[in-house]
């Protein structure tokens, strides 16, 4: 279904029955709602999940770009129309830093918070200015050789070695939620929605009295170190390190991971 807000057009869909804790689910970076046809599979008969296609991915369209505090006021708005009053928010990667930005922005509306591999952005303006620097280079990289020859590149980069091991259809189904987006929405994402151009929410984070569960893999150091950090920071929150698991634990260790995020959503209704 699509939800218009001034030029952007959101696709989001609904699973399961309204009576039902209510999950919101943000998935990463060339990804879409289909990252989460396992965890849907699983939980639709005792969650309400919504899921929505980030600016830039997916069935979404957003002619204008999108800066993360822009997507944050457009999910609101949607919110809004849902008749959401509170419900629980679950982010990877990058839709984990969306899931942190809004919930930091708009803290009344989420009952509680869900980060898997995330991060609040950069800490200073020179790690934030190299990043810029780094996802510009990347976003003339898709416009100049399109979806296909990056998508090529992009799995195999370090981030992604641990998904090697997952079996070929569902190595295949990643590929192509990857290659089924466009060129111009990914490369406006990573200028507009990018680590290096979103606000540092380091400092925030102490102010931040919801539940947190933080999800991280032992085998993705960087954002292990990032979540122990996060942890430290939080209020009310606990880190779950997921054994024989990198970046993408819903993809990685489904089961797992469906009955941590499922056991953490009804602990805090």
């Amino acid at each position: 279904m699509y939800f218009s807000i001034k030029d952007a057009s959101y696709w989001y869909e609904i699973h399961g029955e309204s009576g039902n804790p209510t999950v919101v689910m943000l998935h990463g970076f060339t990804g879409s709602t289909s990252t989460w046809a396992d965890f849907i599979a699983n939980w639709k008969s005792e969650l309400r999940i919504i899921t929505i296609d980030l600016p830039g991915h997916g069935k979404t369209k957003t002619p204008s770009p999108r800066t993360m505090e822009a997507c944050c006021v457009d999910l609101k708005a949607l919110f809004q129309y849902l008749q959401l009053e509170k419900f629980h928010l679950l982010g990877y990667s990058m839709g984990g830093r969306t899931a942190l930005s809004f919930a930091l922005t708009y803290p009344e509306l989420v009952q509680s918070l869900i980060l898997e591999s995330a991060s609040p952005g950069l800490e200073t303006k020179q790690e934030r200015d190299q990043r810029v620097e780094k996802d510009e280079q990347l976003a003339q990289k898709i416009e100049n050789e399109g979806v296909t020859s990056f998508v090529d590149f992009w799995e195999n980069i370090q981030l992604f070695q641990t998904q090697k091991r997952l079996p070929l259809e569902v190595q295949a189904e990643i590929r192509q939620e990857r290659l089924a987006q466009s060129a111009q929405g990914l490369a406006q994402s990573l200028r507009h929605m990018g680590t290096g151009s979103q606000r540092s929410w380091w400092n925030e984070l102490k102010q931040f009295s919801k539940p947190v569960l933080l999800i991280a893999g032992t085998y993705d150091e960087k954002f292990l170190a990032i979540n122990k950090k996060m942890e430290k920071r939080l209020g009310a929150s606990h880190l779950e390190i997921i054994e024989n698991a990198g970046h993408a634990i819903h993809v990685e260790q489904p089961k797992i991971f469906g009955k941590l995020v499922g056991e953490f959503i009804f602990q805090n209704e």
